[in-house]
């Protein structure tokens, strides 16, 4: 385990300083979007530039690690990631916020696959699941870290722009200089929507919800709490609360799903989200314990599901399917995460910022209803000793599956396996 530690000591600082400057720059465009006088609707917008370009990027990420290594790719991305807030504070315009904010989204999704890919090739089946605990704490940590520095500063000048992008520029020095050996080429694999499907139907849909839901809180989470009125600091205690529900909430969540049906989990965890997203509704910064407590549970839902999905797919596929499978939902997960903030912010325009909360209420409901449907259908269940492993994922958002590096490809063949 030391060992194990000792080889990705390097990356982890340059995770952590690349997750500062991520939370920084995820509170402060929105924050900044607002005090420019953007409707709900527009910076929703803005947001969903960010979510098509991470979701292009699980896509073409791969094929550039394949042609120039990781190291190489990895200081591209932090160079884009660098660039692109820095370019953001010298043309405020929503137009071209658009733009910027793709570019981000394209970096950060490419830096977490390739940091990812490299942790799975240091590691060991036995220290698979602590390294990886720790990778979430080094994620939590810093995006948390970041989005503290915005009180610290006035969001509408340049200076908060200027230390992100320093941010990230010294996040890839760690990296860059370390003597530890590169990692080997990812291996080529293949993915089909139409084959998770047959498999999962309930994991394929919910990877779908979950990317609506979790996509549409980390794009207008910033956005909620400034319109209620929130300090910075308030809001960004909030948002912090939120992160730390989704990484502690994954780790009850995982034993219960792996001990009974994770179609009943999956109820559970949209009824909880359904009631505390109801609740968050009706409160206001002016019962701030009350207020935090609640946005606690509505993360320990929020992200967990996703990784509920990934699991439960799993356990109806072939151990040489787990990647692909992964990929997939990857896909599909990404999609949602484009469309989630679109409508997430009609809501908001036609609602006020309390319509977030509606709209999250809503898409946990229709995610508890779907997985209710397939139980009554009477699909067979997976006994617990024939399953995967519940793997935790790292919030807010993530880059390939714990079980191994991937570089996709597209794959239309069915193989007969046991389905829902």
């Amino acid at each position: 385990m030391f060992a194990s530690l000792v080889s990705i000591t390097s990356l982890m600082l340059s995770t952590m300083l690349m997750m500062v400057g991520y939370g920084l720059m995820n509170y402060l465009v929105p924050v900044r979007s607002v005090a420019e006088g953007w409707s709900s609707f527009l910076i929703s917008v803005i947001a969903t530039g960010y979510t098509v370009g991470f979701t292009v990027s699980c896509i073409v990420t791969p094929k550039l690690v394949l042609r120039v290594g990781h190291v190489r790719v990895f200081g591209a991305l932090i160079t884009l990631l660098t660039a692109s807030i820095l370019a953001s504070s010298l043309l405020v315009d929503w137009h071209v916020w658009v733009v910027f904010r793709a570019i981000s989204g394209f970096a950060v999704a490419g830096c977490y696959l390739v940091i990812e890919s490299w942790l799975n090739e240091r590691v060991t089946n036995e220290t698979r699941g602590s390294v990886f605990s720790i990778y979430m704490m080094v994620t939590l940590a810093g995006s948390i870290g970041g989005q503290y520095l915005v009180p610290l500063g006035d969001p509408l000048n340049t200076t908060l722009f200027i230390v992100c992008g320093i941010v990230f520029a010294v996040a890839i020095l760690p990296t860059a200089l370390s003597t530890a050996q590169s990692p080997a080429p990812i291996a080529q694999v293949q993915f089909g929507l139409g084959k998770l499907y047959r498999r999962s139907p309930v994991a394929a849909v919910g990877a779908v919800l979950a990317g609506i839901l979790s996509g549409t809180w980390a794009s207008l989470g910033g956005v909620y709490t400034t319109q209620s009125g929130f300090t910075t600091g308030q809001g960004a205690t909030l948002l912090a609360f939120v992160l730390a529900g989704g990484a502690l909430g994954q780790i009850p969540i995982g034993r219960i799903s792996d001990r009974t049906d994770r179609r009943y989990v999956m109820i559970a965890c949209g009824v909880i989200g359904v009631v505390a997203a109801c609740a968050m509704f009706f409160m206001s910064p002016d019962t701030p314990r009350l207020l935090y407590g609640t946005a606690f549970i509505v993360g320990s839902m929020l992200y967990p599901i996703y990784a509920l999905n990934v699991a439960h797919a799993n356990d109806r596929a072939d151990p040489s399917e787990y990647v692909t499978i992964s990929s997939s939902l990857m896909v599909l997960y990404g999609l949602g995460t484009v469309a989630g903030p679109l409508i997430g912010g009609g809501a908001m325009e036609l609602a006020g910022p309390r319509g977030l909360m509606l709209y999250l209420s809503i898409g946990f409901a229709i995610y508890a209803a779907y997985a209710a449907w397939r139980v009554m259908k009477g699909n067979p269940t997976v006994a617990p000793d024939e399953r995967s492993d519940f793997h935790a994922i790292a919030v807010p958002m993530r880059g390939t599956d714990p079980a191994g590096s991937i570089a996709v490809d597209y794959d239309t063949e069915y193989e007969p396996a046991q389905s829902e």
